[in-house]
């Protein structure tokens, strides 16, 4: 088999069924890993694999998006593995598309184009540049977000780019990306460290460049992406130290000491200027309540 598709599920009910229903006609085998699902998202995969032949490995406690990704490509028989969020369908024809892409600009690594609610394209989104601490500390300052057209966010997210040609880009999003098995062997897979997700893709992508690797955008491989969908489910505590403990992580990796010095305090800026505005703001959450909650969240960061 050419292609092995890899979805990693966690309580995916909602989406997985038409995530396999678009990959049935697709040149690909497909694996499924569940991450302990408290849904019907395991009965549904078992249901659909009596028709249409889907390897489940259901694990019974969340091993994280990395390990479970890792679980998967141990299993897969591809010469190519496509890495697919449950909530990426593709378009009839998008896997095929993508091969074509790889085998045409013999790339080691391949996204398609994500496409939003209204069909366009997720701009800023689909692909990005490797993260550097400029923009890891506009985003953490709040900057991206009240000035999401300043200089440093504009070439990160490459929000300039013409997102219907095909391109040579730095980081397709990991809600779709395709890496030839050698490659993939050669990094040794994702990084399990960043548990339970977030910046395994980022830390992988930078790998793989490191080693002289290319990564394209393939516009004609499209997907329909909601996103958030595992990620939702978090508590906002959580959310905050999943992120920027696995934004810490990919630092010390791959950044100074110094850098990583500098990003831990416009983490800690970033989650004060929140906290103010939820005392300030519409929900006018009570001043006491909000502080602890900073100093804890920032405490939690600063020892990690």
């Amino acid at each position: 088999m050419r292609c092995t598709a890899i979805i990693v599920t966690y309580n995916s009910a909602a989406s997985i069924r038409a995530c396999l229903e678009a990959l049935a006609g697709e040149p690909c085998e497909i694996i499924v890993v569940d991450n302990a699902s408290a849904d019907d998202t395991v009965p549904q995969v078992e249901e659909f694999s009596a028709l249409h032949p889907v390897r489940l490995i259901a694990n019974q406690k969340n091993a994280g998006f990395a390990a479970a990704v890792n679980q998967g490509v141990r299993d897969a028989g591809g010469e190519i593995v496509l890495i697919l969020n449950p909530d990426a369908i593709a378009e009839p024809g998008a896997v095929g598309a993508l091969l074509r892409c790889m085998d045409a600009t013999g790339a080691d690594a391949a996204g398609g184009a994500l496409l939003d609610e209204d069909g366009k394209p997720s701009r800023g989104f689909a692909f990005r540049r490797i993260a550097t601490l400029a923009p890891l500390a506009c985003e953490s300052l709040l900057i991206n977000q009240l000035w999401p057209r300043n200089q440093v966010n504009r070439k990160y997210r490459y929000l300039d780019a013409d997102y219907s040609r095909q391109q040579e880009v730095e980081q397709p999003a990991g809600a779709c990306l395709a890496v030839r098995r050698t490659m993939w062997d050669k990094l040794g897979g994702f990084d399990e460290q960043f548990f339970p997700v977030w910046f395994e893709d980022v830390d992988f992508c930078k790998r793989l460049r490191d080693q002289g690797g290319r990564t394209f955008y393939c516009p004609e491989a499209r997907f329909h992406h909601t996103g958030a969908h595992s990620v939702g489910q978090l508590s906002f505590r959580a959310r905050q130290i999943f992120w920027y403990g696995n934004m810490l992580l990919y630092a010390r990796k791959h950044f100074r000491h110094a850098e990583v010095t500098i990003l831990r305090l416009a983490i800690s800026g970033g989650m004060l200027v929140r906290s103010l505005a939820a005392v300030l703001g519409a929900r006018q959450r009570p001043l006491g309540e909000t502080l602890a909650a900073y100093w804890n969240i920032t405490a939690t960061i600063w020892k990690l």
